[in-house]
């Protein structure tokens, strides 16, 4: 990423703060700094170890809750169904979400179509849809090679 769009999206970051009714502060601007700086969608243990290293007195506990507060103001998401330790993704634009099921690694892709999903009938109208999202499970490239030379996916 780019100082310019870094930028751009700390200027957003700080104007939604302030929309939310929250202060801008240098723990929650790290967190969020952190959290765009990366496309791996980290755990908050992962966000608090790279924080840490800027602010060392920061908690475990802030990280998390900030995370969730940037995941409620609508800065940062949960990437849901991982069956693990919460991830996060400050990845804001269309995207959807391809997990492995054996290493775990989220990885980031876009096909338009499924930015369009049609709701089904029986909940059309009747529920206040937020966000539709769709999450892809399999095995990457290299726990599909490992599994191959072990002769699991013969």
């Amino acid at each position: 990423m780019d100082k310019r769009d870094t930028k751009e999206k700390l200027f957003a970051f700080e104007n939604r703060c302030r929309q939310a009714g929250l202060k801008v502060t240098p723990q929650r601007t790290a967190i969020y700094k952190s959290l765009i700086m990366t496309d791996l969608h980290p755990t908050a243990e992962d966000v608090f170890g790279q924080v840490r290293k800027e602010m060392p007195s920061i908690s475990l506990d802030t990280v998390n809750r900030t995370l969730l507060t940037l995941a409620k103001i609508g800065t940062a998401f949960v990437v849901e169904g991982t069956g693990q330790p919460r991830r996060f993704d400050g990845g804001l634009d269309d995207h959807q979400h391809f997990r492995c099921v054996k290493c775990g690694k989220i990885v980031d892709f876009h096909h338009e179509p499924f930015d369009n999903i049609t709701l089904p009938q029986e909940i059309e109208g009747e529920f206040k849809i937020l966000r539709k999202t769709v999450y892809l499970e399999g095995l990457c490239p290299t726990c599909q090679a490992n599994a191959s030379q072990q002769g699991y996916l013969d």
